[in-house]
């Protein structure tokens, strides 16, 4: 469990290294001057100043970080500053570290695909010669018998059974397809069914009772499923595919958050999105992890996709909300006021540090 969480955590480290790196050379290649680069952040445990910059590595290591000069003053009259270079030079910096998280993506999905098969979301009617397939669950909603009775998003259901009852012979169906999950439960509304699930190497036994009368939007267990297929791509086709998958999810990952912000607007109750903390995060990574190397790196990927998306949103102390700053200084023709931009995004980093605490808060107390 320890190196599942060390592996992780590792990971994680790279993946914001790599996006501060990003921010780092195109500052260096402009002639800003950059005071820091720093894997973890303050205390600082380790540094060396080479070229004016100094490499450090520091104790709370969630993260990395990189300190470029006027890059918080935006009065800055030095040649050297950040603030003091034209606007275009300005905003190359700031999406270069999100441009990063994409060529990451596709690094990452490339490999997969090139060195093995790769988990894909297929219909209940895909055939192909060769290719097994299997239901997998993706996600689990609160409070549902499926949550109560320990399943965990990425089990994979392996069959679906009813214990005898008087003398009546029981059931037995072997699961390859979400229609067949999905009529056995309705089918046994009411009824103790019993799951075998894999997860990761091993195979567990998890009884539960679907309900008769479920949420709107949930289903009688509280699950939701995928039919999945392991799909393999000769090697010089990888680099495309990559890109291919990249593109996809950088599509369905907006697609997917507006469509349940809308359904929670309407008061619809969402179980297909779940926003977790850097907790959360580690807990499903280390899952992902258990189910192989493949399914991990995957879903680094996914994250990769999801920390540009983010990034790129418009949201003051991100880098979308400096390029929010500068299209409002271009339109302007002179800046906004240090004063009040550093007012905005405080307020906003303040916003954004209390929601993570209480989404910490919450994984936290889910995990016991």
């Amino acid at each position: 469990m320890i190196i599942t969480i060390l592996i992780v955590l590792i990971s994680l480290i790279i993946l914001v290294f790599l996006h501060e790196l990003g921010h780092f050379y195109f500052a260096k290649k402009f002639g800003v001057e950059v005071e820091e680069l720093g894997i973890g952040y303050p205390p600082r445990i380790w540094g060396k100043k080479i070229k004016g910059t100094i490499y450090s590595i520091n104790l709370l290591l969630f993260g990395a970080f990189v300190k470029i000069k006027g890059f918080e003053d935006q009065e800055g009259k030095d040649p050297a500053s950040f603030s003091a270079k034209p606007l275009y030079q300005r905003a190359i910096i700031l999406v270069a570290g999100v441009v990063i998280f994409w060529i990451v993506a596709i690094l990452i999905f490339s490999f997969v695909v090139g060195f093995s098969s790769i988990p894909t979301a297929v219909p209940d009617d895909f055939e192909k010669q060769g290719v097994e397939s299997y239901v997998q669950i993706y996600t689990v909603a609160d409070d549902s018998p499926a949550q109560e009775a320990g399943i965990i998003m990425g089990d994979e259901i392996i069959s679906i059974s009813k214990q005898a009852e008087d003398n009546v012979e029981g059931s037995t169906v072997e699961i390859d397809k979400v229609k067949q999950v999905q009529e056995f439960t309705s089918a046994n509304s009411g009824e103790q069914i019993s799951l075998l699930l894999r997860r990761g190497k091993e195979e567990i036994e998890i009884s539960l009772v679907p309900r008769i009368d479920p949420p709107s939007g949930e289903g009688a267990m509280g699950i939701g499923l995928v039919r999945v297929a392991n799909l393999e791509t000769v090697w010089y086709k990888a680099p495309v595919v990559g890109w291919k998958i990249t593109v996809s999810q950088t599509k369905a990952i907006p697609t997917v958050m507006i469509g349940a912000l809308v359904r929670k607007i309407k008061g619809e109750k969402v179980t297909d999105v779940q926003i977790v903390s850097p907790v959360g995060v580690v807990q499903i990574m280390g899952q992902a992890l258990q189910r192989g190397v493949g399914q991990f790196f995957m879903f680094m990927g996914m994250i990769a996709v999801w920390l540009a998306l983010f990034n790129l949103l418009p949201i003051p102390a991100l880098d979308g909300g400096r390029l929010l700053f500068l299209l409002i200084e271009w339109i302007r023709g002179k800046p906004v006021s240090h004063k009040i931009e550093q007012a905005i995004s405080g307020v906003f980093m303040f916003l954004l540090i209390a929601l993570m605490i209480v989404l910490t808060v919450r994984d936290v107390i889910r995990l016991f």
